[in-house]
C-alpha cells in the first residue's frame, strides 16, 4: 500500500482588474488543497478571498475592499494594507489579520475565530457577533459591540459614542478612555482568569499585554426583559 502525501505549495497569482469570480476560485481551491497562496495587485477590491475553507492561507499584497475575508472557516488570511466595510463578516473560523485600519462594522456577525486589526476600527465593530474574538489595536467608533450575543470585544486603545449598545451575552474590553458607554450596559471588574485569557490572547498575536487598565463593559440586563409599555428603555435605542 502507498501512501501519498499532498506537499503544500507556495501559490502567487494577480488580482489587478481580472474578473472577481475568477480570482476568487482559483483562490478558493488552492487554499481547499492546502496551499498557502500570495495576492498582488489586491487594488482595494471588494469580496476577495470570500466563503474559504481548508487549511492553506491567503496573504493579500495590499490593501482589500468591503467584505474581505468574510463567510470564511479556518484558512488563515492576512492583509498587507487597510481593509473597508465589514472584513470577517460571519466569519466561523481561522485567523484573519490587518496590518493597517478597517472600516466599518469589522467583525459583523462573526460566529468564531479571531480578527485582528493592527490599527483603528470604524463604527459598529463586532455588530451582531454571536462568537470568537475581535481585536483591534488602536481604536474604535461609535456603537462597536452594538447587539452582540456573544463574543469578546478587545480595544487596546479608545472607545468611541455608545460602545456595546443593547449588548446581549458579549463582552466588550477597552484598555483606554471610553467616551460614553452604550443603553443598558456596565462596566465590571474582570475576572483574574479572564485576564489571563485575554493576556494570552493577545501575546499570541504579538501584542503587548503590560501596562493596560482593562475596562470590562456587559449588559445591564434591562433589555432582557422588558414590557413593550415600559417606553423609556426601548425608545433610546
Amino acid at each position: 500500500m502507498t501512501t501519498t502525501i499532498a506537499q503544500s505549495l507556495q501559490i502567487e497569482l494577480v488580482a489587478g482588474d481580472r474578473p472577481l469570480r475568477e480570482v476568487n476560485h482559483e483562490i478558493r481551491s488552492a487554499v481547499e488543497a492546502g496551499h498557502d497562496v500570495t495576492v498582488t495587485e489586491p487594488m482595494s477590491r471588494h469580496n476577495l478571498a470570500v466563503a474559504l475553507t481548508g487549511t492553506g492561507s491567503v496573504r493579500l499584497r495590499g490593501s482589500a475592499g468591503y467584505y474581505c475575508g468574510g463567510l470564511c472557516a479556518g484558512p488563515g488570511i492576512h492583509v498587507d494594507g487597510n481593509v473597508g466595510w465589514g472584513v470577517g463578516e460571519a466569519l466561523a473560523s481561522g485567523l484573519i489579520q490587518v496590518d493597517g485600519n478597517a472600516g466599518m462594522s469589522a467583525g459583523a456577525s462573526m460566529r468564531g475565530g479571531t480578527v485582528h486589526i493592527r490599527g483603528n476600527a470604524g463604527p459598529r465593530a463586532g455588530i451582531a457577533m454571536k462568537g470568537g474574538n475581535l481585536v483591534v489595536e488602536g481604536d474604535v467608533g461609535y456603537s462597536s459591540g452594538f447587539m452582540a450575543h456573544a463574543g469578546r470585544i478587545i480595544v487596546c486603545g479608545d472607545a468611541l459614542a455608545s460602545i456595546g449598545d443593547s449588548l446581549w451575552r458579549g463582552e466588550v474590553w477597552v484598555a483606554g478612555e471610553i467616551k460614553s458607554l452604550g443603553i443598558d450596559t456596565k462596566v465590571v471588574e474582570p475576572p483574574l482568569d479572564e485576564l489571563r485569557e485575554v493576556s494570552e490572547l493577545l501575546a499570541d498575536l504579538g501584542v503587548a499585554t503590560t501596562g493596560r487598565d482593562w475596562k470590562k463593559i456587559v449588559s445591564g440586563e434591562g433589555l432582557w426583559y422588558f414590557e413593550a409599555r415600559d417606553a423609556k428603555k426601548w425608545l433610546m435605542i
